[in-house]
């Protein structure tokens, strides 16, 4: 859809479903995210691109998912997400936060020759200070002031200056 879309500018946010699904490894992701960025610019060649790595989530900063409800939150006024997997998964390729952010920003090194792709560590958008001000409700989904902490640091980083979207 977004190849075949009309768009001045793209910015996608990659990791966290894929964490919280333990939908991948990391030698599938990698490759994957190449192959979705090819798609992109098959559509749009020199459109400036953001690729946005993970907000910071405590939950799965450290532990690859799968997530799950939290059964201690369960009956009670708010439901909390925990990961369910063990951090020393990480050597059989399950992936975290942290390897996504490492891994996208060395995949965004890689394709340099494309002038028009920017990288953005999702943390300078809401990270671990944000999490202590402005806690993720559940454990793994921003709450509405916290959504506008991140839109207004994006727009910030986006279209002012020397911003990818600044024209």
């Amino acid at each position: 859809m977004i190849r075949d879309a009309p768009a001045d500018y793209i910015s996608v946010k990659l990791g966290i479903n894929v964490v919280n699904l333990d939908a991948m490894r990391l030698r599938a992701f990698v490759p994957a995210v190449h192959g979705f960025l090819d798609t992109i610019r098959d559509g749009h060649p020199e459109v400036p691109l953001v690729l946005i790595s993970p907000l910071f989530c405590g939950v799965h900063e450290d532990t690859p998912g799968p997530g799950a409800i939290d059964p201690a939150s369960i009956g009670t006024d708010q439901v909390r997400f925990v990961a369910t997997g063990a951090p020393g998964d990480v050597a059989l390729g399950r992936l975290t936060l942290q390897v996504i952010r490492r891994e996208l920003r060395s995949l965004a090194d890689r394709r340099a020759n494309d002038r028009n792709l920017h990288y953005l560590d999702g943390t300078s958008l809401y990270g671990p200070a944000d999490a202590v001000e402005l806690p993720l409700p559940d454990g793994l989904h921003p709450s509405a002031e916290a959504h506008r902490r991140i839109g207004t640091r994006f727009a910030a980083y986006a279209f002012t200056g020397t911003g990818p979207f600044a024209r």
